[in-house]
């Protein structure tokens, strides 16, 4: 059952379209009113970056409404200082991503020194005392609201100053205000923890899910068989009657272009040209795909002509190993996309699919990268992957095992997933409840819990 509190005992309408009615003394106004200057950002330009020095932020620093330090960029004193110029953030501020993740915010609660690049947009209340409010004001859904309105673009989202500035807060006097970051910053806790909770239950279920997979496709269903070195350090022993050979030797392994061609709108005459960022869960999304001409189409598919039951795997970038059997009888071309041809075999192509979820990929792109940076997969590469031939039925049985098994794992992390999503609603619905004056909090007490609601309640 959803906790009830108590509401304010009178109301008045707004004119603002953002907001329906406040508390009778609560006030709808432009940001700037209660700032002591003008929103500032940081820097245009591109600094050097260096491997010490002053940190310096961008959205992506800003975490779970956090600035996360940790693996941070850095710029030099000089460039600090002459940044610090402009804008120089500082405790009690608050930061808003202003350009590609907007809407992206932290209250600085730190006296570490740091810079901020131009994504980030400096927010200075006059009163020490709103800063936590106006960070809890711009996570309502009110705020969040007008964030992505006012940043609708064709290219990419963007905030100017003046929209910043001229953001439709509701305000209570400083002390209520201050009071009502305490409450939200008691309940909100109690969220965040239930909510860490049900994300570290999804990696264990993550990892629980690649170990059952790793296992059978490595060692079988039969734990009594006979074992042997596979002659391969790091996967150690495996059947008996397995061989270990390389992937090419199983099915043939094709690939996509690699270039750009020239995109051009969709029509009738146009074919849609697959990345891993087309990858929807287990079908592919031709809603987001760019599409190119049918002359491009016909070269590219010399070398890659994709069938239903091939897998496509993404073979560069930060999504390499990123699979799935394609289901979809439209014709269409790849790029920057692995193809194992199964020759419309279902079991193979669903035990390929396994294995590529199973973590031998992640070894041996380990090994390829000798320490560095693997950015790329190249088709060499793939088809030396070490794989294993067994006898059809074996594999069929381990095919028919793990969708058993996995399928189980998959909804227990939905149903986790499912339940973060729920609970990340429920702080919005409560930060937005709290800083509209919907619930009243000014009596609230972190130890007060058992303290009876009066008549007039709304359930946050």
């Amino acid at each position: 059952m959803a906790r009830l509190y108590q509401a304010y005992s009178k109301y008045k309408e707004t004119d603002s379209e953002w907001m329906d009615r406040v508390p009778i003394d609560w006030d709808v106004m432009p940001l700037k009113f209660v700032t002591s200057s003008k929103v500032k950002d940081g820097p245009h330009e591109t600094p050097k970056f260096i491997n010490e020095g002053i940190p310096f932020f961008s959205v992506d620093g800003i975490q779970e409404h956090q600035l996360i330090f940790e693996g941070c960029r850095f710029i030099s004193r000089d460039d600090h200082e002459r940044f610090s110029l402009k804008c120089r953030p500082k405790k009690g501020d608050v930061l808003l991503g202003k350009a590609a993740s907007v809407g992206k915010v932290a209250y600085v609660d730190t006296d570490n020194e740091f810079n901020v690049w131009s994504p980030l947009a400096v927010i200075t209340p006059k009163c020490q005392e709103t800063g936590r409010f106006i960070f809890y004001s711009l996570q309502s859904a009110s705020l969040q609201a007008q964030c992505d309105v006012f940043s609708n673009s064709n290219t990419q989202k963007n905030l100017s100053m003046q929209t910043i500035d001229n953001l439709a807060f509701a305000f209570p006097e400083a002390s209520v205000a201050n009071q009502i970051a305490n409450f939200l910053d008691h309940e909100t806790a109690k969220i965040d923890t239930l909510i860490e909770k049900q994300q570290q239950l999804i990696k264990l279920l993550k990892e629980k899910r690649q170990a059952v997979i790793s296992h059978a496709v490595t060692k079988g269903l039969n734990p009594k068989a006979p074992m042997r070195d596979s002659g391969v350090e790091w996967l150690g022993e495996v059947p008996e009657h397995w061989d270990v050979v390389p992937i090419k030797r199983i099915c043939e392994v094709k690939d996509g272009t690699h270039d750009t061609p020239q995109y051009v709108d969709k029509t009738n005459e146009s074919y849609p040209l697959i990345t891993s960022k087309d990858f929807n869960g287990n079908s592919i999304s031709f809603d987001t795909a760019k599409y190119i001409s049918i002359e491009d189409h016909t070269e590219i598919i010399k070398r890659s002509n994709t069938e239903v039951g091939d897998v496509l795997m993404s073979m560069i970038g930060g999504n390499i190993g990123k699979a799935l059997v394609v289901i979809e009888t439209a014709d269409f071309s790849i790029k920057n996309v692995a193809l194992f041809k199964t020759v419309k075999s279902e079991e193979l192509a669903k035990y390929i699919l396994f294995y590529l979820q199973s973590g031998l990929l992640d070894v041996q792109i380990s090994l390829l990268s000798r320490g560095g940076a693997q950015g790329f997969l190249s088709l060499g590469d793939l088809r030396n992957l070490v794989f294993f031939k067994l006898p059809h039925n074996e594999l069929e049985d381990i095919v028919e095992y793990l969708s058993k098994r996995v399928i189980k794992l998959d909804n227990l992390i939905e149903k986790a997933e499912s339940a973060i999503v729920l609970m990340q609603e429920r702080r919005t619905a409560l930060i937005s409840a709290a800083v509209t004056g919907k619930i009243d909090v000014r009596n609230w007490q972190p130890q007060n819990s058992s303290s009876k609601n009066n008549n007039k309640e709304v359930a946050a």
